[in-house]
């Protein structure tokens, strides 16, 4: 069957729409892959020089690109130190939330928590020691901001906690849970600092065990 003209210009209009928006998705996906490498890139050469030793080239450099085109995805240096910190503080929160959500009763949401930070402080040694090390580098409301986020992580597993040791007070559940924060927290950032590569599949299981005995303790 012969096509009218208007239905070949119109068929015609679909494939240009189309062929500009696959670019544009592609387009997308290539500068969040780079604006990624360049959080991770920052990660460790913030872990391993400080913040402050850093430049805007070294983070290029370590990315794969030059130190303006850093620029087209951050306004500069101290802005991709926070987004390093409130996304991975994002994360976290909803990381935490959607484990308990999951878990069926409060233990094995405890369980959860705490294989999830587990999980974190394996994958994530780098970001742990600029968060202890370089949180002051952050503007004033990314300090804010990460801050909120990570009060809420902690009452996120307090509220578990509570339902464990119904005759606790708040304030000694939240003592229990950073407890179990530097324990979980230090030891891949303690190992690595002192030249040794921790070995996750033994400390894992370490980990996970040492902290569920603090947490349920009476």
């Amino acid at each position: 069957m012969a096509w009218r003209k208007e239905e070949v210009v119109a068929a015609g209009q679909e494939a240009s729409i189309n062929s500009t928006r696959a670019a544009a998705t592609q387009r997308g996906q290539a500068k969040e892959l780079r604006r990624l490498s360049l959080l991770s890139a920052a990660a460790g050469l913030f872990a391993e020089n400080g913040f402050t030793r850093v430049s805007l080239e070294d983070l290029g450099a370590a990315a794969g690109v030059s130190g303006p085109a850093v620029y087209r995805h951050f306004p500069g240096k101290q802005a991709v130190l926070g987004e390093l910190l409130l996304s991975v503080s994002r994360d976290l929160l909803d990381g935490g939330l959607r484990v308990v959500s999951e878990s069926e009763d409060p233990l094995s949401a405890l369980k959860g928590l705490i294989r999830f930070q587990v999980d974190f402080a394996l994958s994530n040694p780098d970001v742990i020691r600029v968060q202890d090390r370089d949180f002051g580098s952050l503007s004033d409301a990314d300090q804010a901001e990460v801050r909120s986020l990570q009060r809420s992580y902690v009452e996120t597993w307090v509220d578990v906690l509570a339902r464990i040791h119904t005759d606790v007070d708040v304030p000694g559940l939240r003592v229990r849970a950073h407890a179990a924060f530097g324990l979980i927290n230090s030891t891949p950032h303690s190992v690595r600092h002192h030249g040794r590569k921790i070995a996750v599949k033994s400390a894992r299981p370490i980990l996970e065990q040492m902290a569920l005995a603090a947490l349920t303790s009476a």
